[in-house]
């Protein structure tokens, strides 16, 4: 089983975020969605892009990366939908759905989180902790495994914790393929999910 397509089974039968969204947006008009941070607006648009890849949220997320002078290949996104209705149409099989939902986490992480640049700027000021902590959770709001395996490969010479962080998600990841996919084991590997995130996040300088 892939860990990426397995992140979206929990949420989606255990009615459970793993990362820390304090709002439930299903659109980019409401008032509690706009008193967010930019950083958390792309984390909730990129979020509802994945989950529910439709034209508009496609556009809620172009909109917002053109407010904020980001690049966002919107018309690159566009054939995940069409394929997503292909797949549902003739009822395809779990593993070609599980192979686009990769591909779309692959996509989605060529847009950086916000917070890389935020570190990027702590770096150039000297300031260590700041880089850490900003890299740290950019790293969070990542989806694929490549992405977050080499986001930590990148911190490993200023953060000596990054090499655990490594080791213990690629163990996550094998222990994600090597799951049944039952209520049970899906509960397990969130709770080991949800542990590896709390370890991910609690910064030992």
């Amino acid at each position: 089983m892939n860990w990426s397509l397995l992140f979206v089974i929990v949420i989606v039968l255990l009615l459970l975020r793993v990362f820390w969204l304090h709002v439930k947006a299903n659109s980019a008009k409401t008032a509690s969605f706009q008193r967010l941070a930019p950083k958390d607006k792309m984390a909730v648009l990129k979020e509802c892009l994945l989950n529910n890849p439709t034209q508009g949220n496609i556009d809620n997320l172009k909109e917002f990366c053109d407010s904020q002078n980001l690049e966002f290949d919107a018309e690159g996104y566009r054939p995940f939908i069409k394929k997503q209705l292909e797949l549902a149409v003739r009822r395809a099989n779990y593993v070609e759905c599980d192979a686009l939902y990769v591909e779309e986490c692959k996509f989605i992480d060529k847009l950086a989180p916000m917070e890389f640049a935020e570190a990027s700027k702590s770096r150039s000021e000297g300031d260590s902790k700041g880089y850490i902590a900003h890299s740290l959770e950019g790293i969070s709001r990542l989806y694929s495994d490549n992405a977050i395996l080499n986001a930590l490969e990148a911190l490993k010479p200023d953060y000596a914790k990054a090499e655990k962080l490594q080791t213990s998600y690629q163990e996550l990841a094998d222990a994600c393929n090597q799951s049944a996919a039952d209520e049970k084991s899906l509960e397990e590997l969130r709770k080991k999910r949800d542990a590896w995130v709390e370890d991910l996040l609690s910064i030992e300088y």
